[in-house]
């Protein structure tokens, strides 16, 4: 295995790029979680399975960022000196404002299931053309500022169609 200290990409030995196959880091991480599991370490001792046991976390954190397009993307964007800074840069172009604003006014206007359900579909349509966008910023251009950018846009768009999805589920009720 690599260094503990090794980047998610090399853990994983995958291209460091935004772009993944899901089924290669799925049978990756099976395989370095076999090859980390404290019961292969009993006959060598406590250290050993202690070590073990820090590997299989550090494989286990590493997987989560890799599989997950927000978190890669976010990771890519440190990695590369771009620092998301989502708490204290809060800036968003003007079209995205109006957009946010456009989807917070039909939410709160939204009265039954069909106007929750085109308010989420716009959203997730919303969300796709974002993490197209995200995957020409890291992995075509390598212009790590935009992604940040377009990242710190998607997390608005992931925590507003998590709202949609509970003003969905309380309709349920």
């Amino acid at each position: 295995m690599t260094s503990l200290q090794s980047n998610d990409f090399e853990l994983f030995d995958v291209p460091v790029q935004f772009a993944q196959d899901s089924a290669v880091l799925d049978a990756r991480w099976k395989e370095l979680q076999r090859e980390a599991h404290p019961d292969r370490f009993a006959a060598q001792g406590a250290a050993a399975q202690r070590l073990a046991m820090q590997w299989s976390v550090r494989i286990n954190e590493a997987y989560q960022r890799l599989k997950n397009p927000l978190k890669r993307a976010m990771y890519l964007c440190e990695l590369h000196g771009a620092p998301i800074q989502a708490e204290s840069n809060t800036a968003m172009p003007p079209d995205f404002l109006i957009q946010q604003m456009q989807w917070r006014e039909a939410l709160e206007e939204a009265e039954g299931l069909d106007s929750l359900e085109e308010i989420a579909a716009q959203t997730l349509d919303s969300k796709r053309e974002q993490l197209s966008k995200i995957e020409h910023s890291l992995d075509r251009e390598k212009d790590f500022p935009a992604a940040a950018r377009q990242v710190r846009s998607l997390m608005f768009i992931e925590r507003f169609g998590s709202e949609i999805d509970a003003r969905i589920d309380s309709l349920g009720q």
